[in-house]
C-alpha cells in the first residue's frame, strides 16, 4: 500500500474543506437545535460531486474510488457529523445498492439523478423488532401479477421523510431464510408509501431518521433489483462498503474533537502556562492521536480492497469498530480537557461527543462488528 494522498485526496480535501466552512459550520448549532435536515446543503454537495463519489461518469458520478469516498466522508465529519452521517447512507446505501446490484436500467434511470442530488436516497433495512437480527423482518413483499405489493414498516431510516427514492429489504420467503428476502426501489409518491414519526436524536440532529410505512404499496415488477430472494445477500455486501463509511464518519468525528482539544489546551493557561504543557494533558494528546492515525490506518487497508474488488468483510469490521470506539474515547477526552466549557454548547466538543455514540450503533453494533471479525477469524 501507498500510503501518500493521491492528488484527489488532497484536491477533494481542500475543497471539502472550504465547503465546510462556508456552508456547514456557521449554521451547525442552529440545525442541531432545530434538528432541520437542509436538504440545500445537499443539493450544493450535488453539485460539488460529492453525492456520487464512487459512482462512475457515464451514470452522472465523479467516478472517484473508496480512498476518495474516505476523504470525502470524513473531511466533513470533522466540522459535522450530522451532514457526514447523510452524505455517507447517501452514497453507499441507497445509491451504492443501485450501483452495484441494480440492472443497467435501473441505473440509468436513477443513479444521475442520486449522483447529483436531484433526489436524496434512503435505505431500509432495520425494522422496530429487527436490528441486529435483520433476517427476522416482518415487512412483507408478495408478487401480484406485475406488482409486488408490500405491507409492514421501517425504522431508523436516514432521509426516511425527505428521501425521494428509497432501496428497500422485503421478505419474499419464509423469516430467518437468507433467500427469503429481496430488494425493491421504491419512489416517493407512491401510493400506500409514507413516512411515520421522526425520531428525536442525542446527537446526529441534522440528519434526518424516520420511519418508512407501506400500507398495500404496489410497485411495479420491474423495480425488484435483481433476483427474487438475493435482497438479504446483496444487504450484507453494500453493509461491508457501510462499515467504511460509518468507519470515516467515526474518523472525521475523531478528529474534529482532536483538532479542537489541540487549539485550546495551546490556548488555556493554567497555573501561568498553558495547559497542553501539563503532562496530564499531553499524553492525552499522544494517546488520541495515536489511536486517530490507527484509525485512519484500517480505513485505507479497507478501501484498498474495495478498490481492488477484493473481499473485505473482515478488514471492514475492524475499521468500523475501532474509528467508531475510539470517536467516542477522542470525543470524551475532549470534553475533559476543555474541562466546565466542554460540557457547553458555545464550544464544539460536545457535539462531537453526542455525534460520536451513533457510530458505534449504525450500521452494525459494535456487538455485531466482532462477531462477524470473530467468525472471519475462526473459519
Amino acid at each position: 500500500m501507498n500510503f501518500e494522498k493521491n492528488e484527489n485526496q488532497i484536491m477533494i480535501a481542500q475543497m471539502v474543506r472550504d465547503f465546510a466552512e462556508k456552508e456547514i459550520r456557521p449554521y451547525i448549532m442552529d440545525w442541531d437545535e432545530s434538528q432541520e435536515f437542509p436538504v440545500h446543503v445537499f443539493k450544493k454537495l450535488g453539485e460539488l460531486g460529492l453525492m456520487g463519489v464512487f459512482i462512475p461518469e457515464e451514470y452522472g458520478g465523479s467516478g472517484f474510488g473508496y480512498l476518495e469516498y474516505v476523504t470525502v466522508v470524513s473531511e466533513i465529519a470533522k466540522v459535522c457529523g450530522s451532514i457526514g452521517l447523510s452524505v455517507a447512507a447517501h452514497n453507499s446505501l441507497c445509491t451504492g445498492h443501485i450501483y452495484y446490484h441494480g440492472s443497467e436500467e435501473q441505473k440509468r434511470k436513477y443513479l444521475p439523478k442520486l449522483a447529483t442530488a436531484e433526489w436524496i436516497g434512503a435505505w431500509g433495512l432495520t425494522e422496530t423488532g429487527t436490528g441486529s437480527d435483520a433476517g427476522g423482518m416482518n415487512t412483507t413483499a408478495v408478487k401480484d401479477g406485475d406488482h409486488w405489493v408490500l405491507n409492514g414498516s421501517k425504522n431508523f431510516i436516514t432521509h426516511g421523510k425527505s428521501g425521494d427514492v428509497a432501496v428497500v429489504i422485503a421478505r419474499t420467503g419464509e423469516k430467518g431464510d437468507s433467500h427469503g428476502m429481496s430488494a425493491f426501489i421504491i419512489e416517493r409518491g407512491t401510493p400506500g408509501f409514507s413516512a411515520g414519526k421522526k425520531e428525536n436524536k442525542l446527537g446526529m440532529r441534522a440528519s434526518e431518521t424516520a420511519e418508512l410505512i407501506f400500507d398495500n404499496c404496489r410497485i411495479p415488477a420491474e423495480n425488484l433489483i435483481g433476483k427474487e430472494g438475493d435482497g438479504f445477500i446483496q444487504s450484507m455486501k453494500i453493509l461491508d462498503g457501510g462499515r467504511i463509511s460509518i468507519g470515516s464518519l467515526a474518523l472525521g468525528i475523531a478528529k474534529g474533537a482532536y483538532e479542537a482539544a489541540v487549539k485550546y489546551a495551546k490556548e488555556r493557561e493554567q497555573f501561568g502556562k498553558p495547559i497542553a504543557q501539563f503532562q496530564a494533558i499531553g499524553f492525552k494528546l499522544a494517546d488520541m492521536a495515536t489511536k486517530i492515525e490507527a484509525a485512519e490506518l484500517l480505513l485505507h487497508q479497507a478501501a484498498y480492497l474495495k478498490n481492488a474488488g477484493k473481499k473485505l468483510t473482515r478488514e471492514s469490521a475492524m475499521a468500523k469498530l475501532y474509528a467508531s470506539e475510539i470517536a467516542c474515547e477522542v470525543s470524551n477526552e475532549a470534553v475533559q480537557i476543555f474541562g466546565g466549557y466542554g460540557y457547553t454548547k458555545d464550544f464544539p466538543v460536545e457535539k462531537f461527543y453526542r455525534d460520536a455514540k451513533l457510530c458505534t450503533i449504525g450500521e452494525g453494533t459494535s456487538e455485531i462488528q466482532k462477531l462477524v471479525i470473530s467468525r472471519e477469524i475462526l473459519k
